[in-house]
């Protein structure tokens, strides 16, 4: 078997392997592409979502963190009328 010959049939393989498993993955018609698009869109969204979901909880942990600082100078200042009321 020649070198050209090899090459070919290894290539004639992984086309039609390729071919399988995206028939496996239902990818092998003609929206394929157009479904590929819409998960990375979703996919981004999830990730957008994430990191504002992160950054909406480290801001309120913030917020409860100087809101204690500020009632415990408060109290620590003898000011228990800024506390209770």
């Amino acid at each position: 078997m020649t070198q050209d010959n090899l090459q070919g049939l290894l290539e004639q393989a992984s086309e039609s392997g390729a071919r399988r498993a995206l028939a496996q993955l239902g990818l092998d018609d003609s929206h394929a592409a157009k479904d590929m698009g819409e998960l990375r869109e979703l996919l981004s969204a999830w990730r957008d979502a994430k990191r504002s979901a992160g950054k909406a909880a480290i801001g309120w942990v913030v917020r409860m963190a100087l809101a204690l600082l500020l009632i415990g100078l408060a109290v620590k200042l003898g000011l228990p009328g800024l506390v209770l009321r």
